[in-house]
């Protein structure tokens, strides 16, 4: 439970655009009462407001949304949750994007948070606000504060017919104390007007007409342009240089050498060799004439096909334990019959629309820059940290994010922009290229598992065995990490088969590349391998793959994995947001019955379906497939139950359940990056390709369930369970088993 904080002091009035008197509440995760208690906590350092809330005297209320948006709507939903508690009209709710600021609290808008984590105290902010308006009013009109409440941007007394706008009373409630948060009353969700309710996208119109501003549409006086030839292995260097004939590029002023840091590099850029011209593309015809010789470093003979090999090897050995339960060996030498396989998925590039981009303007005075980021905080930090400044000499704008999927997570593309203002003496905006972007990334992990079952007389299964080997993000930031037990929380060690002897391993694996989180990261190589084998389980039993999955998810029960470290729940509390195998039930269910699962396909067609938990949100996906005579793969129709807890936008649930199934086809059928010599090989949307209309499904039916349980993640879930459910659909069309992605656009039958 969150304090609520009378912030009105001089900066967060100007920060707010607030010139007169107003009432402006912050959230506080100490208990304080007021500025200066607000102000100590902020010199300790983990404290600082997040999320505020402040009405003008002309009534406005204006939402500062500390969250980055990237298309998934927060810049929606989260003021959607002050206007409703407040009573606020919609038409008089304005949002401010808020600078990266350790006062906001976390701003990352990675790991499907937004919603989970700030629904509670948007909530409890807003309810402190109401009750302080309504004291105010009563107060003004002599009357009880227990019969003033608020509806439509008004404060009314019904009992006398008297009403007063927002603005009328928000100076005289800023005055009063703030009300402690353990009285405040929260409407219940019978008074909702807008949470649960379709709202257009502020932001829509904008982005429809031109008028939404990304990072590369930012233009500075005097601004200079840039791109960066980077080291074309991860650990590489510049051996040496001839810059001549970029410089008779028209347009090119400067050729910068770069330092190149030895792995692992966390998120400090990569170095190389910059060209700083008048325009983009005098820079990039100046990059491509420099003469470069490169020292490729630790990583020059990385080769990701002798590396699957390796991979697939580790899987077959043994792992490091994070889950233990009965005796898996003596229940596999007992059972009727044993069942393996293995799985494989490649590296995967984020590739979002639009190109990083980033423009920094160092002065005398600090560091200002404007970038799509879904961490201002820590690019803040990391431009500070590579100019030598304090990082309240740093300011970071947020504009729109041309897509993110956790690239614009890691703010290395910012700091090359602050480092070459500096050196350029201008502001500079730093642009990559697609090539870029797939060349020099930070790739979602490769992962090779290996899975074991055993099988009774009935086809019950006895035994379970996973073993994962993948490089693991903290590769990326630490040496020698060659596993992570942590990553195995994504889909291993919680799932939720009632099975009595269950074990899970982490297998060895180096990293050769920079590894990053992806949008829902190691849940999309652990679904597919879990979900795949399940089907295949069902295959060995002589079971229908719906009622199988059902018997071994078992009866409703909330299921705590028995791990050899704590369970993490995704930052959660497993109380507040248990694995219920009740809500695994109902999304399959849901699914395929919707679906029509068991009705009778003609040859060549088949209906495949997996399911999956990551972030607290259950999803069920359902793919119907239709093979070609020439093996080619059409996919008529997807079907996915979601239970996300409560929907606070349910139509921006939809779309994100429509946008993963389509990130989903682009994944299964074509994602991968592979390496030859270290360098990556694919470049562009040529060879790294994403769906095309004619593979996208004719019909995408998303079914959402109603839930009183707290809101959970939206962004990610529903991409891990499409690659199994499309797999096990083209198995059920052809009878071939899919064990290693991508697919391809056909499948020989």
């Amino acid at each position: 439970m969150a304090d609520i904080l009378n912030v009105s002091r001089r900066s967060f009035l100007t920060a707010v655009g607030l010139a007169g008197g107003g009432l402006v509440l912050g959230v506080s995760t100490r208990g304080s009462d007021g500025d200066s208690a607000a102000a100590a906590a902020a010199a300790a350092g983990p404290f600082a407001p997040n999320v505020f809330l402040s009405i003008d005297p002309s009534g406005e209320v204006t939402v500062v949304c500390k969250r980055s948006e990237m298309g998934q709507g927060v810049r929606t939903a989260l003021p959607m949750i002050v206007a409703d508690e407040l009573g606020a009209d919609w038409a008089r709710v304005k949002v401010a994007q808020a600078d990266g600021d350790p006062k906001y609290g976390d701003q990352n808008t990675d790991g499907s948070q937004s919603g989970r984590k700030d629904f509670v105290p948007l909530r409890q902010a807003s309810a402190a606000a109401r009750t302080m308006l309504e004291q105010a009013a009563a107060a003004q009109w002599g009357v009880p504060a227990t019969e003033v409440g608020t509806r439509a941007h008004e404060v009314v007394h019904a009992r006398s017919g008297r009403s007063l706008g927002f603005g009328a009373v928000a100076a005289a409630a800023a005055k009063l104390p703030v009300p402690d948060v353990k009285t405040l009353t929260l409407k219940p969700a019978s008074a909702y007007t807008m949470i649960g309710k379709g709202v257009p996208i502020r932001d829509v119109p904008d982005m429809l007409t031109g008028r939404a501003v990304f990072a590369i549409d930012i233009v500075r006086p005097g601004m200079k342009y840039a791109v960066i030839a980077r080291p074309p292995v991860y650990g590489g260097r510049v051996k040496s240089l001839d810059p001549a004939a970029a410089l008779k590029v028209p347009g090119v002023e400067q050729v910068v050498s770069l330092d190149s840091p030895a792995p692992p590099t966390a998120f400090k850029p990569l170095g190389g060799v910059a060209v700083i011209a008048r325009n983009t593309w005098a820079a990039i015809q100046g990059r491509e004439r420099l003469e470069i010789a490169w020292d490729d470093g630790p990583n020059a003979s990385y080769d990701s096909a002798e590396f699957e090999k390796a991979l697939l090897k580790s899987a077959q050995g043994v792992g490091t334990v994070a889950r233990n339960e009965g005796d898996v060996a003596a229940a596999l030498k007992s059972a009727a019959r044993v069942v393996s396989a293995d799985y494989y998925a490649p590296h995967l590039a984020h590739a979002p629309m639009e190109p990083l981009a980033a423009v920094a303007a160092v002065s005398a005075d600090g560091c200002e820059v404007w970038a799509g980021t879904q961490d201002p905080q820590t690019a803040r930090g990391e431009v500070a940290t590579a100019l030598g400044l304090p990082p309240e000499k740093v300011t970071v704008h947020v504009t729109l994010l041309g897509g993110g999927f956790g690239r614009r997570s890691k703010p290395d593309f910012c700091v090359e922009a602050a480092v070459l203002s500096k050196r350029a003496g201008a502001p500079v905006k730093v642009t990559w290229t697609r090539e870029d972007e797939i060349h020099h990334g930070f790739y979602h992990t490769v992962t090779a598992q290996h899975l074991e079952a055993g099988l009774d007389t009935k086809g019950r299964v006895t035994a379970w065995l996973h073993r994962t080997a993948f490089p693991p993000i903290a590769s990326t930031f630490a040496p020698a990490q060659l596993r992570s037990l942590g990553e195995l929380e994504l889909g291993v060690v919680d799932v939720p088969f009632a099975v009595p002897n269950l074990r899970c391993e982490a297998c060895d694996a180096p990293a050769h590349v920079r590894i990053g989180w992806f949008r829902s990261v190691s849940n999309i190589p652990h679904a597919f391998a879990i979900s795949s084998f399940v089907d295949e389980l069902a295959a060995a039993a002589g079971a229908d793959p719906k009622t199988f999955l059902l018997d071994l998810i078992g009866p409703p029960r909330l299921v705590v994995p028995n791990t050899t470290e704590k369970y993490g729940n995704y930052g959660e509390s497993i109380e507040q947001f248990p694995i219920d195998t009740a809500r695994f039930r109902r999304v399959v269910e849901m699914a395929a019955d919707r679906a029509g699962w068991g009705r009778t396909l003609p040859k060549g067609q088949g209906l495949g379906i997996a399911v999956h938990r990551s972030f607290a949100t259950y999803v069920c996906t359902v793919v119907e497939v239709a093979i070609g005579a020439n093996g080619r793969i059409a996919i008529p129709r997807v079907v996915s139950a979601v239970d996300c807890g409560l929907a606070i936008h349910p139509d921006r649930v939809r779309s994100q359940v429509e946008g993963a199934t389509i990130m989903g086809i682009s994944l299964a059928l074509h994602g991968q990056v592979t390496f030859k010599n270290g360098r990556a090989v694919q470049s562009n949307y040529d060879d790294y390709e994403v769906a095309r209309m004619p593979e996208c499904p004719r019909s995408t039916e998303v079914l959402i369930v109603e839930s009183d349980a707290p809101p959970a993640g939206v962004g990610e879930p529903g991409v891990p369970p499409f690659a199994p459910a499309l797999c096990n659909a083209i198995y059920a069309a052809t009878g071939k088993r899919i064990r290693r992605l991508p697919i391809g656009r056909t499948v020989q039958t």
